[in-house]
């Protein structure tokens, strides 16, 4: 690959400094020099990244749409293992040409874009080196399964259905590769937990026994564009399906023959990630990706403890407060059995979502400076995920709630639920990300967790002073909430690091959090599946609140909750030590809004 020419630092000094010295004062020969400097490294940056960036959404195309709606991809990504050594190597240049550009020479804009940008490609590449390819599914989340979201868009034109038509096609190679990549890690001990895979082939199946048009990669066809002609419509019906006969009901059905009769009976026994290949390296650098920092699995995991031990106490005050004679697992037990915290019907508890989403609204000008314009729906999980799906997931236009298994969907937890994945969560992070131009896309379209979920479960914190949590029952569903993601800690760290057993995790949530068994049972096999992921949530919360104490602290009578929001949200999603240091600035400035259009008094 052909790097960009770029002049030295040292051939700037020789030209500038030995031509201009004698016609210009010797200081503004300097700034004039650290100005041609700072363009060169900026220039060579800005082309590194938007290169890289351009480069990587081919890479990924037509893979997983379940938070976008851009143009439908007509191919699904490569994923062999010469394609694999191909984006290693790509990466590994980037990084080297990253190396090149010393931070002090850009703006202070672009060193804080450098750091995320820094971040993003050290994943990758600690991604490659693992040959997390290899274990391209856990127990929440699939490349099958992310197939289904890209089923389930919105085609606008005949050339959407055209592209899509062409996708279709490809799911036999797409599987196939995969396939061969599974099998190289059975090989070698890189596989997921036996013990979490019961059921997971469900979801493959039912695609192999829906036929014809009652088949999920159908539905776009079901409701088309008025747009397209009555008879190009039924053309493309019948190629649609054309194509899941011929090539997406053979392709799932293959790979459900190889996950029956290969994988899921050669899978590993052990849970821990540090009893993989090189497994201790592993995990440490999955806590790196998901917590942004190099954190020690013993110091995350006391962190846990410890905050158990405090969130007990004030569940206690909860039972106080209502007047409950029994234990503590006895109240768990009402909580989990008793029908008056229970929809009764999906409609039901999707309506209640609703409004407590449309009460949140009333207060987002109190709290924020700026709002996004993109809006969000509300949509019952799909049937094929909702067995093995977390009770919602929320992204930039879509709040997924799991109606599936109603007396596992308490309602006591529902405003906390509501508050995380949509708004002010996961929706309103994400949409004024996407919105903010002056941000490169590598940052407005990025996700990172420790930031998107530390957010996000701040936000379930921010709903206290907010109060909307209106009977004692749904702040104890605050706290459970709270609770279930500090014991993450103590679990995720407890499994692949201490050597819990599955029994365990599973008794250590029982007795602490007022779940319900299915929700306790899928929860704890996805942190057995997917290492690290569940440091995020907690973390990044507890960063947050840091700073916010730190900054109410230094400006006294000058903090405003506006302004110091739209500080956090003004980054899009970065690893959390840009954050510090974003925040460490906003005191310096006063506890002003970077968003000179959104009231902070």
């Amino acid at each position: 690959m052909m790097l960009r020419s770029h002049l030295s630092f040292a051939l700037l000094m020789a030209l500038g400094v030995g031509s201009l010295a004698g016609a210009i004062p010797f200081a503004q020969a300097a700034d004039a020099d650290a100005a041609a400097v700072q363009g060169d490294a900026t220039a060579r940056f800005k082309a590194l990244y938007t290169r890289e960036w351009t480069w990587r959404q081919a890479q990924t195309a037509g893979a997983d749409d379940e938070n976008g709606d851009s143009r439908a991809a007509d191919h699904l990504p490569k994923v062999d293992v010469a394609t694999q050594a191909m984006r290693t190597a790509y990466w590994q240049q980037v990084m080297r040409e990253l190396d090149a550009i010393p931070p002090a020479q850009l703006s202070a804009q672009d060193q804080v874009n450098y750091q995320v940008y820094r971040q993003q490609i050290e994943v990758f590449l600690d991604q490659q080196h693992f040959r997390a390819w290899e274990m391209p599914f856990n127990s929440d989340t699939a490349f099958w399964t992310n197939l289904g979201f890209t089923a389930r868009s919105t085609l606008h034109s005949a050339d959407d259905y055209r592209r899509y038509l062409k996708l279709l096609a490809d799911i036999p190679r797409y599987f196939d590769e995969q396939t061969v990549n599974m099998r190289a890690g059975l090989a070698r001990g890189f596989s997921q937990p036996r013990v979490t895979l019961t059921g997971r082939d469900q979801s493959i199946a039912d695609v192999v026994d829906a036929k014809g048009e009652a088949n999920l990669f159908y539905t776009p066809f079901k409701q088309m564009p008025a747009s397209i002609p009555a008879a190009q419509q039924a053309q493309l019906r019948q190629q649609a399906l054309a194509a899941i006969s011929a090539s997406v009901i053979p392709a799932y059905g293959k790979l459900l023959t190889f996950m029956r009769q290969d994988y899921m009976p050669h899978a590993r026994t052990t849970l821990a990630g540090e009893a993989l290949p090189d497994g201790k390296a592993y995990y440490r650098a999955q806590i790196r990706e998901f917590v942004t920092e190099d954190m020690a699995p013993e110091q995350i995991h006391q962190i846990g403890l410890d905050e158990v031990a405090r969130l007990r106490k004030e569940m206690q005050q909860v039972m106080d407060e209502v007047a409950f004679k029994g234990s503590f697992a006895e109240f768990l037990t009402f909580l989990r059995t008793d029908p008056q915290f229970y929809a009764k019907t999906p409609q039901e508890l999707l309506d209640h979502a609703a409004w407590i989403a449309k009460s949140m609204d009333g207060n987002l000008g109190k709290y924020f400076g700026r709002v996004p314009r993109q809006r969000f729906t509300i949509k019952p999980v799909p049937d094929d995920l909702a067995p093995f799906y977390t009770g919602g997931r929320g992204g930039m236009d879509t709040y997924w709630l799991n109606t599936y298994n109603l007396p596992s969907r308490p309602l006591y937890v529902l405003p906390a639920l509501t508050l995380h994945e949509s708004s002010p969560g996961h929706s309103l992070q994400m949409s004024l990300a996407a919105e903010d131009t002056g941000l490169p896309d590598y940052r407005r379209y990025n996700y990172i967790s420790a930031y998107g979920e530390g957010w996000a479960l701040y936000c379930e914190y921010l709903g206290q002073e907010m109060g909307m949590y209106t009977t004692p029952y749904e702040r104890f569903g605050y706290l459970t909430y709270q609770m279930w993601r500090a014991a993450r800690l103590v679990i995720d760290t407890g499994v692949h690091h201490e050597g819990w057993s599955r029994e365990q995790a599973l008794a250590y949530l029982r007795d602490n959090a007022a779940l319900s068994e299915h929700e306790i049972t899928t929860e704890v096999d996805r942190y057995i599946a997917w290492p690290g992921q569940a440091l995020s949530y907690y973390l990044g919360q507890l960063e947050i609140l840091k700073l916010r104490k730190k900054a109410e602290a230094a400006l006294g009578e000058k903090f405003d909750i506006r302004a110091f929001h739209d500080a956090v949200l003004s980054l899009g999603s970065v690893p959390l030590p840009v954050l510090d240091a974003r925040i460490d600035r906003f005191i310096a400035e006063g506890g002003t809004s970077p968003w000179a259009d959104a009231p902070t008094h």
